[in-house]
């Protein structure tokens, strides 16, 4: 989960940079590059919303996967959209490979927050399973199934 958050904070950095874009050309080629900028600072905004607002709090793997991989897709249109339309748009170079950076740390992160998404589900399974065949992760203290029988108190006096 550290891992995580403080991948989190690395895309919270990433887009400060994106948030400053250039104005582009007028062109209608050059207006495309608004969509995807709009679109990549909500999903941001959302991963925002993920860590807390700066408060400790724990990231739901499920959550951050499904979003880290909406950026990844956005990032993938763009890295696409800056190499067709770099010289023409007049796109920075400086832009373009922070956007690029800015994609790779999005890739990386999005498989960190899959794969733990995808250990949680498989750990949740276990458990269910575990506890449908009464082994394992059963009832007792222990595990397992738990205590059988009974116990009688004592009568009388102790």
């Amino acid at each position: 989960m550290m891992h995580i958050r403080s991948s989190i904070a690395a895309a919270l950095v990433a887009a400060g940079v994106l948030v400053a874009a250039p104005a582009f050309a007028q062109s209608s080629d050059c207006q495309e590059a608004q969509k995807f900028l709009g679109e990549r600072q909500s999903l941001i905004q959302q991963i925002n919303k993920l860590g807390g607002g700066g408060k400790k709090k724990t990231v739901d793997p499920r959550a951050a996967c499904g979003i880290f991989t909406k950026l990844v897709n956005n990032g993938s249109a763009g890295v696409k959209w800056i190499a067709a339309n770099k010289d023409w748009c007049q796109v920075p170079d400086q832009f373009a490979t922070n956007f690029s950076d800015d994609h790779k740390r999005a890739v990386e992160m999005k498989g960190k927050a899959c794969d733990a998404a995808a250990k949680m589900a498989q750990m949740e399974k276990q458990a269910r399973e575990g506890a449908k065949s009464g082994g394992g992760g059963g009832g007792g203290l222990l595990g397992g199934g738990g205590l059988t029988g009974t116990y009688s108190m004592p009568k009388g006096a102790l």
